[in-house]
């Protein structure tokens, strides 16, 4: 069954990446979902969408989310690239197998479906990708070493592919969360945000959406910080 538009949420079975599933198929996108813990696949049924159990670390598993997409409704015009988490330690005390594992945590699993769904916007003459980011992406905070080592890489990524892609009408766009709900709370990171508090994966959600509709169209290359001012003066 064909649709008018379709989005596919990586690692969106928790947090920031289902609740833009859930605000996307509200917009009104059909949605696929990919997820390692088969909370993404239920998601998926729940918004008549749908999902596949596996990681975005392997490209089998894409690739069934990419082709499940295209088989029931012949078109993908978002990807949205969420992530789990990566290691963390103090910077010297990374291995090297660690550092890999970051790279595929926070880099190529931007990366990976990118390669498979550019060829489909390509022929439809549209598309957009979203990568969720981190706030700490360009100023980077020694919590989270590989998080903002890799982000940072995919901000390069991102403004190379809207090189090569924004003639084809292809954008790609990261969006940058501070301090969000799905993380952990504390009183001290909480008075660090200058607005008082900590985002919600909802407001993440809203952002995403909007950089998904044709009012962003001519975003494309760009860092979004959505962070409630942490980040102001960077």
């Amino acid at each position: 069954m064909a649709a008018e538009k379709v989005a596919l949420v990586t690692a969106g079975g928790s947090g920031m990446g289902a609740a833009a599933a859930k605000r996307l198929a509200q917009d009104g996108f059909a949605v696929g979902i990919l997820s390692s813990s088969g909370k993404g696949e239920a998601l998926a049924a729940e918004l008549g969408g749908v999902g596949v159990t596996g990681s975005n670390q392997s490209n089998e598993d894409l690739k069934r989310l990419v082709d499940l997409a295209m088989e029931r409704w012949g078109r993908i015009d978002v990807l949205v690239n969420s992530a789990g988490h990566g290691p963390r330690a103090p910077i010297l005390d990374i291995t090297d197998e660690d550092w890999h594992r970051g790279m595929d945590t926070y880099l190529l699993n931007a990366i990976r479906p990118t390669r498979l769904v550019t060829p489909i916007m390509q022929k439809q003459k549209a598309g957009a990708i979203i990568n969720i980011s981190t706030a700490w992406a360009f100023e980077p905070s020694a919590m989270f070493p590989t998080s903002a080592v890799f982000r940072a890489g995919l901000a390069s990524f991102t403004k190379i592919f809207a090189d090569a892609y924004a003639a084809d009408n292809i954008r790609m766009n990261n969006v940058l969360p501070g301090w969000i709900d799905s993380l952990p709370a504390t009183e001290e990171r909480r008075q660090g945000v200058p607005m008082r508090r900590y985002g919600t994966s909802a407001e993440i959600a809203g952002t995403i959406a909007f950089l998904a509709s044709k009012d962003a169209a001519y975003i494309t290359g760009q860092n979004l910080r959505v962070d409630g001012g942490i980040t102001r003066a960077i």
